[in-house]
């Protein structure tokens, strides 16, 4: 049998507290809700579960509160064969919560986060997890735990030549010495303009602006542009990849989805624009349900061909 793809993930685990609204609210406005449910989520443990069911082995880094949505999101990932040596319960500290609507015409979403027991991920603990990422194929990270933590764990990675994936959500400032580090850079749009500084009011070019966070050090930039596909960056050129055409129910996780799916892929050896095709494919399927762990698709899912909508 083939051995499984190794791959550590290091990041957030929050509970999600969701509800389905006619449309997200503006400013001081209060809008009707439906179908309210608490869910295991965090950008950490949904990319992580989307490795784990599209073929990867997977280490998890990262930190819980003592609390019963702590336990559950353990159980959570453990039911998903994820290993979780690594994943530590902080006593006295809550887990990680997020808000989030989602308008039930479009399936976009809106989302506030409180860091809980995330924001406790030290330095300490990620050199704790040494062995697990010396011996992986893959590092990949997220912004939703402190920084110290995840350039640690990036710096322990580049020593040892393991590739780094990193998602720089949610948007934030980077130091150029940690970009430098950086494999594989998978922004959105909105985290693509901030890392490339571009004013609020500027035009967005996702050739240019992918060219422009090549230049600060990754070797590859993969900008998602949801339905409108991806813009690649990387030694071959600049190119633009369609994604498949859905009609999406609810577009929370698709981004984590495109991300664990092209992760294993990538570390199964298949070329970049096989593995992104790949990821979109994952992520087409995961829109077209609600939910965000919950609407990803398994590997055998992804190996068939995804429906067109109508």
């Amino acid at each position: 049998m083939k051995q499984k793809p190794s791959i550590v993930v290091l990041g957030s685990v929050n509970a999600d507290l969701v509800l389905r609204c006619a449309h997200l609210p503006g400013p001081g406005e209060t809008v009707h809700g439906q179908d309210f449910q608490t869910l295991p989520g965090g950008k950490g443990a949904n990319q992580a579960v989307a490795c784990a069911r599209l073929g990867g082995s997977v280490s998890f880094i990262g930190c819980v509160g003592s609390d019963a949505l702590g336990q559950q999101a353990r159980e959570t990932l453990e039911r998903e064969g994820i290993s979780t040596p690594y994943l530590r319960t902080l006593a006295g500290e809550r887990t990680g919560v997020a808000m989030i609507m989602v308008d039930e015409r479009t399936g976009q979403n809106s989302i506030a986060l409180a860091a809980g027991a995330n924001a406790h991920l030290s330095v300490m603990q990620v050199e704790a997890a040494a062995p697990a990422i010396q011996r992986a194929s893959l590092l990949v990270c997220q912004l939703e735990s402190p920084l110290a933590a995840v350039s640690h764990a990036i710096g322990l990675a580049r020593r040892h030549g393991v590739r780094v994936l990193l998602n720089p959500a949610p948007a934030q400032p980077l130091p150029a010495e940690l970009l430098a580090q950086i494999d594989i850079l998978v922004p959105n749009e909105t985290e693509a303009a901030q890392l490339a500084g571009l004013a609020a009011d500027a035009r967005f070019e996702p050739a240019e602006v992918a060219q422009a966070l090549r230049a600060q050090g990754p070797g590859t930039v993969i900008l998602t542009l949801g339905s409108e596909g991806a813009c690649v960056a990387d030694a071959q050129g600049t190119r633009r990849l369609a994604a498949p055409r859905v009609q999406a129910m609810d577009t929370t996780g698709a981004g984590d989805t495109f991300i664990g799916a092209f992760s294993v892929a990538l570390c199964e050896g298949r070329p970049i624009d096989e593995a992104i095709a790949f990821a979109q494919r994952a992520a087409s399927i995961s829109v077209t349900r609600p939910g965000a762990m919950a609407a990803m698709p398994t590997r055998r899912e992804c190996d068939l061909p995804v429906p067109a909508s109508a």
